[in-house]
């Protein structure tokens, strides 16, 4: 596990803004041999997470094409790191929320997403070890999100088309207005 001492002095790693590629593409599932890295990069996601600051991140936001997300809700002062090594959701409530989503891939641009409310996600601690989870509320919510990423998606492609494009092209003016 990343300690907070850890994080606090790591540099934080470049967070990908769409619509950069690796955003859309189906990351690969971790491998034993995909330890050091992920050891290298936790500490550098963690302070880009906490700088930015958000509530999630996962792996191609990054740079990186693997299956791997950290989430943590917890306050400056009660930090709550998880890190999720190729999580799956095997299961989900019927019951259904609506809860607005932001991304840090997508800055200053927001929409109310319709997601399960809960859901069961198995993953692999960093030592390997199988792990299972059941979240609701925004824990539900950010490991969906998370998920979605490892698998291509961002949080827009839940809206309809409309919604989506006015977003997207509000996202690239702001960032032709950054250059």
């Amino acid at each position: 596990m990343t300690t907070h001492d850890e994080t606090a002095a790591a540099d934080p790693m470049p967070i990908l803004v769409a619509p950069q590629a690796i955003l859309r593409q189906k990351a690969r599932l971790v491998r034993p041999e995909d330890t050091a890295i992920l050891r290298d990069a936790l500490p550098r996601m963690f302070a880009a997470m906490y700088q930015a600051p958000g509530i999630g991140l996962a792996a191609p936001q990054v740079g990186l094409g693997l299956r791997f997300a950290i989430v943590d809700l917890g306050e400056e002062d009660q930090r709550r790191p998880l890190v999720l090594v190729n999580p799956e959701i095997t299961a989900e409530s019927e019951t259904l929320a609506a809860r607005e989503e932001g991304c840090l891939s997508l800055p200053n641009q927001y929409a109310e997403v319709v997601r399960p409310e809960q859901v069961r996600v198995r993953y692999r601690t960093l030592e390997g070890a199988e792990q299972e989870l059941d979240a609701d509320g925004l824990l539900a919510t950010c490991i969906q999100h998370e998920i979605d990423h490892l698998d291509g998606i961002l949080f827009v492609d839940h809206l309809s088309a409309l919604k989506r494009n006015m977003i997207m092209r509000r996202l690239a003016k702001e960032q032709r207005q950054k250059r």
